[in-house]
């Protein structure tokens, strides 16, 4: 019996590079055909583990998910061109951020977990001590996106096998492989059967009956505030612990006197990196107006120098989306700011896209810049997921923090100034759960990662990872009689 058990794949393959995709999702298609019932045979796995899997002591947890991470980092390469592959990215994205970050998620949370302390008090007036204990939950269920697949994944399984949970996970069926090939190497690192469980299905079948299993007793998600919201409904019923990772509509605020040298390189990736498709990345720029046409000039400029390209050429700065339809979206969006009146510098109908012959009927779409638009409009309210990014001029501080919180979602923010001040108080009241100030996506994993409104709930990180994959108990001990 393998430490992972192979489930069934609804495997989504459009043309990112123009040839068949790999082996590896020929077999996960033909592995099973019922999701539901394999969710309930995954149950079973997780539950005969629990009991030797948590009463490991953790550093012989550790040192089982440090193997998994070496055995990982040994296959970075197959890694990252499965990844650029299976999602479209480019595969200097993958080799560089994806991979590299999914081996390191194992060795933080191997790490960082042997040193969390639990709290003790005492009271001498009542002759008492107090002291906490941490146990894990049980099983965790955990469902990551297709856009960051493997990296978004392991962010989860690590800290909850640390803990001493099992685990349920539920990769996107969109971008599944890389999760097939970690399932392969599991044994091997020395995970007992039923430790790691891995359901390759849909989200309205597979994920919904793990979503509303009675012995699942947590939900990790990272994914839309949509899903999110059904998520919070089917789990209500055995009131499960939820950490929910949604949406984002992050804002980047320019004032004028940020290093526009620093500030423009930087902002070009964060609104495009990874095709745009990161719940992080900047979809709206506030420029002080008298930096506004200096910094939108050079903006384009540079934009304009970001080749996209087949993602298997490392010289490629954005490789194709994820799907026809997610295409077909992000366009919907730029013709509706054409229709409102707003003004296209670049992108989508301005810059044609100089693709090899074998790429030119795939999903790539230029990076586009859209300016002179409504703060009430679609584009800057919702998220669009995609290399589109809006810019608007801003007069006033006060101005542009209502602006910024003008919107349901509260992930991430950006401020670009040199004025110390200015930089806390606005990153004060922002209405965000992450600001970068002068840089952007600079992670301490030590530190809480999560979203304010519609942004989700719960934060994930060290501490925080800890604490919500254990439950907590308070025990007091009466040690002698006061008189």
């Amino acid at each position: 019996m393998l430490s992972c058990h192979f489930w069934r794949l609804l495997r989504h393959s459009p043309p990112h590079h123009g040839r068949a995709f790999s082996k590896a999702a020929s077999r996960i298609k033909a592995l099973c055909d019922l999701e539901q019932p394999q969710v309930e045979a995954a149950v079973k796995a997780a539950q005969n583990a629990f009991p030797g899997w948590s009463a490991k002591n953790p550093q012989e947890r550790s040192k089982i998910m440090s193997k998994l991470a070496d055995l990982m980092e040994e296959d970075l390469e197959s890694f990252a061109q499965a990844e650029s592959k299976d999602q479209g990215k480019t595969i200097s994205f993958a080799r560089t951020v994806d991979i590299p970050r999914a081996v390191y998620n194992f060795r933080f949370f191997s790490s960082s977990i042997l040193h969390n302390t639990t709290e003790c008090t005492q009271m001498d007036h009542m002759g008492c001590m107090h002291y906490t204990e941490r146990s894990p939950v049980g099983i965790a269920g955990l469902i990551s996106p297709w856009n960051l697949p493997l990296y978004l994944l392991t962010w989860k399984i690590a800290p909850a096998v640390m803990c001493g949970n099992t685990v349920i996970a539920k990769p996107s069926e969109m971008t599944s492989v890389t999760a097939w090939m970690m399932c392969k190497l599991l044994n091997q690192a020395g995970f007992p059967p039923g430790v790691i469980n891995v359901v390759f299905g849909s989200g309205p079948k597979a994920g919904d009956a793990l979503v509303s299993h009675p012995a699942v007793s947590l939900i990790s998600f990272t994914g839309s505030t949509l899903t999110g919201q059904q998520i919070i409904q089917r789990s209500a019923l055995y009131c499960k612990k939820l950490s929910l990772e949604l949406g984002g509509k992050n804002p980047a605020i320019i004032f004028e006197d940020a290093n526009l040298d620093q500030c423009i390189p930087a902002t070009v990736k964060s609104s495009f990196a990874n095709q745009g498709e990161i719940c992080l990345c900047t979809s709206r720029i506030f420029v002080q107006k008298s930096i506004s046409k200096e910094f939108l000039k050079r903006f384009v400029e540079a934009v304009r120098k970001w080749k996209v390209g087949n993602p298997s050429d490392p010289t490629s700065d954005m490789g194709a989306l994820i799907s026809k339809d997610h295409l077909a979206k992000v366009k919907k969006y730029i013709q509706q700011a054409r229709a409102e009146g707003a003004k296209i510098l670049c992108g989508e109908g301005i810059d044609s896209l100089n693709l090899p012959p074998r790429n030119q009927k795939g999903y790539f779409l230029p990076p586009t810049v859209i300016t002179e638009i409504d703060d009430d409009s679609c584009c800057i309210q919702d998220e669009i997921f995609g290399p589109v990014t809006c810019v608007m001029v801003f007069d006033t501080e006060e101005e542009v923090i209502r602006r910024a919180n003008g919107v349901k979602y509260g992930l991430a923010a950006t401020v670009w100034s040199n004025n110390v001040g200015r930089i806390h108080r606005v990153a004060k009241r922002l209405q965000s759960g992450l600001v970068w100030t002068n840089c952007w996506l600079i992670r301490d994993l030590n530190l809480p990662f999560g979203g304010m409104k519609a942004s989700g709930i719960g934060r994930e990180g060290a501490k925080d990872s800890y604490e919500f994959f254990t439950e907590v108990k308070t025990v007091t001990i009466k040690y002698t009689d006061v008189n």
